[in-house]
């Protein structure tokens, strides 16, 4: 098997907590990481996982198109649109340099993959705070995007349905799947192709941008929205290599 490289972007965050007892308060910190079913999935299928937090993302997210070409696939998930925008470089010290936005963009015309997952800072995300509708991220994605809000909370859950079963991304996937809690509200392209639907609302979209293609994935890869049900199924490691394969195929 040939070895493929993944970039996955965000899947992190900081919590500071305030611990209010009477009188006097203190703080703690903790870190967490939402992405180990998804790298474990990829990992399983022969992909070379890397992993870029969000507070690294920043800095350290590929510059330019010549950079991204050294991975068969990048993922964003749950990393907002200002991260990828504002590098340390050019917040602090004003420096002109390339809109990581539009060099995404252009690595998926130009044969790269791309999959966005959703998130409350993905697609548009908690009050609309994820910021890609209108951005080149949403020109190569297989959907359009609201201008706001646009999660779905389900906490009752939302069963996924499989609405092309010929797609490659279908192929060996069980007919049913654990229920899901939410997803971002997306609007698939013409041109694209709906894999899965959750209620009216499509849950995954594909497409060719140019030369390479690109997938949206309404839902999360992990909790809260994908619950221990979800990614503890015996299909969630096929959906992942499935997904994958397709995309980086562009």
């Amino acid at each position: 098997m040939t070895s493929r490289n993944v970039l996955i972007a965000g899947e992190s965050w900081i919590m500071h907590t305030i611990h209010q007892k009477g009188f006097d308060s203190f703080t703690t910190t903790a870190y967490g990481e939402g992405h180990q079913w998804l790298a474990a999935g990829l990992t399983a299928g022969g992909w070379n996982v890397e992993h870029l937090p969000n507070h690294l993302a920043n800095e350290k997210f590929p510059a330019s198109v010549a950079d991204m070409d050294r991975y068969d696939l990048i993922i964003l998930s749950d990393i907002g649109a200002n991260t990828l925008l504002l590098h340390p470089d050019t917040f602090v010290k004003s420096a002109v340099l390339p809109n990581r936005l539009q060099e995404l963009s252009d690595y998926v015309s130009l044969g790269g993959g791309l999959i966005m997952i959703g998130g409350y800072l993905t697609f548009q995300g908690i009050e609309a705070k994820g910021n890609y509708a209108g951005s080149p991220i949403e020109a190569a994605l297989p959907v359009t995007l609201q201008t706001s809000d646009d999660r779905v909370e389900t906490p009752q859950g939302v069963q996924p349905a499989v609405t092309a079963p010929d797609h490659e991304i279908a192929t060996g996937l069980p007919l049913e799947w654990p229920v899901l809690l939410g997803y971002n509200r997306l609007t698939p392209r013409e041109d694209a192709t709906v894999v899965a639907m959750v209620g009216d609302d499509p849950l995954i979209a594909a497409w060719s941008f140019g030369k390479g293609r690109s997938v949206a994935f309404a839902s999360d890869c992990g909790p809260h929205w994908a619950p221990p049900p979800f990614v503890e199924w015996d299909g969630y490691a096929t959906l992942w290599q499935n997904i994958a394969d397709w995309t980086a195929r562009g």
